[in-house]
């Protein structure tokens, strides 16, 4: 089976999301390319083709302010259909854009012309925050949803691949500064397995440190990068969350 097709432009859903509900997503990042901080096994938009925490080489490729601002007020005021929630996601990292902050003012304005009763969010890999523009973005948002997959830096660089320079640790310390954040994690076995009970306690571990408002773990649901990856059955996911809720005291819920 054949992993998903890029977003063609900037504008697209809405979709019916497992964690939020009616989404309509905004890509910032290049539409004929995969531009992101990492190459994981599971992505479902295949592996990444720009790997990199440095943008600088793609500028031409990522759109400004304007369109941005003209795709999403144009789709808000011909679709009157209320969504839930406008969320920052699409073909890679969308902290890489290097304005995100001003994307996120973009955004607000818009949704608070069109669209009030909906919610800005965002899905990232938490890769960018030692970025103080990338935290100035984020702190707009309304929903902070950072992913942390896993509890050691072995499967870190089996699962996610991360680009050479980022560690683990300093994700995990950046996470920790960042307000009112949803983790998310994803659990997979097969060719890596971050379920076994060892890199289970390691990331609870990890979960408490940071203290998050809320968890959400889930499971892959389509055709991923690594066509080795098997799904993990929703009973054992909630195990995990029962365990890791029972250690941190912190809401964990099972999508």
């Amino acid at each position: 089976m054949q992993t998903l097709k890029l977003k063609e432009g900037i504008i697209y859903g809405p979709i019916n999301s497992r964690r939020l509900g009616s989404s309509l997503g905004i890509n910032l990042l290049p539409t004929e390319y995969k531009l992101c901080s990492f190459n994981c096994l599971y992505c479902h938009y295949g592996w990444t083709k720009a790997h990199t925490v440095d943008a600088t080489a793609h500028l031409s490729d990522f759109p400004s302010a304007q369109k941005v601002k003209e795709a999403l007020e144009s789709w808000l005021e011909t679709n009157r259909n209320p969504v839930a929630y406008i969320t920052f996601s699409g073909n890679g990292e969308p902290c890489l854009h290097p304005d995100f902050d001003k994307m996120v003012d973009v955004a607000r304005q818009a949704k608070e012309k069109y669209a009030p009763g909906a919610k800005l969010a965002i899905l990232s890999n938490s890769t960018c925050l030692d970025n103080p523009r990338v935290l100035s973005g984020l702190n707009k948002l309304d929903v902070r949803i950072m992913k942390l997959d896993c509890g050691t830096e072995a499967i870190f660089r089996e699962l996610n691949r991360p680009q050479a320079q980022i560690r683990l640790e300093k994700v995990v310390e950046n996470l920790k500064k960042v307000k009112d954040i949803i983790i998310q994690s994803i659990f997979v076995e097969g060719g890596v397995d971050n379920t076994e009970e060892r890199e289970v306690n390691e990331w609870i571990e990890r979960i408490k440190y940071i203290k998050p408002k809320e968890v959400q773990i889930y499971s892959i649901d389509r055709p991923t990068a690594d066509s080795g990856l098997t799904l993990v059955t929703k009973d054992k996911l909630s195990q995990i969350a029962k365990k890791a809720q029972e250690v941190t005291g912190i809401s964990v819920k099972v999508f």
